[in-house]
């Protein structure tokens, strides 16, 4: 009887420790399942799935002074709000602050016109506003922070402007006539009409889609 008695405690406590080890782990492969698992999330807002489904708009223009000798490039990239960043580079112009703006033709003339870049038009300003981004009636469309060359003639300017837009709409610069970059002799007093007292047109280049 005795021994029946221990056996059959041997089975009852073999039994249990069978059984806490299944359920340890089936709660081990349920902790790992649940690891595993992607989790829930709420659903992007139209506004964003709309924002990253849009193409990256890009443009490039390459600065070019009245002679025709290349003294820059510029990169355009469109933001998801419709913003644009502008990226110049420029080499072997005068030292100092210059305007620079985006103008409402696509074209820059050929080199030695009597009047530099004439054929590029006037700012880019299709809501027919003032010029000078401190212009309280302004600002152009096309109006930029100024571009600062330092002593050995290379400039850097890396901006963003929400004036202008590489997607359709009213202030676009890549409409059916184009637009240009055109860089100025004097900075850009950011007040005065129509240009902000900067002077002749020193580099002009014509924005490219890309």
């Amino acid at each position: 009887m005795q021994t029946a008695a221990r056996r059959k405690g041997v089975v009852t406590t073999t039994t249990n420790a069978t059984l806490c080890c299944c359920r340890l782990a089936l709660a081990a492969a349920t902790v790992a399942a649940c690891a595993r698992s992607p989790q829930a999330s709420s659903p992007p807002s139209p506004e964003a799935a709309a924002a990253a489904a849009a193409p990256t708009e890009s443009a490039t223009a390459e600065l070019r002074d009245a002679t025709g000798k290349a003294v820059g490039t510029a990169r355009l990239t469109g933001e998801s709000t419709g913003a644009v960043r502008l990226v110049v580079h420029v080499d072997g112009m005068t030292a100092g602050n210059h305007g620079i703006h985006f103008h409402a033709v696509g074209s820059c003339g050929a080199p030695g016109d009597s009047v530099a870049f004439a054929a590029a038009g006037g700012h880019h300003n299709p809501l027919t506003r003032k010029h000078g981004l401190e212009n309280p009636d302004g600002p152009h469309a096309g109006d930029l922070p100024n571009l600062t060359v330092g002593a050995n003639g290379s400039g850097d300017l890396d901006t963003r402007t929400a004036l202008a837009t590489l997607r359709d709409g009213p202030t676009t610069l890549l409409d059916a006539d184009g637009s240009a970059l055109v860089v100025h002799a004097a900075a850009d007093d950011q007040k005065t009409d129509p240009s902000g007292n900067s002077g002749a047109r020193v580099a002009c280049g014509v924005i490219t889609k890309s």
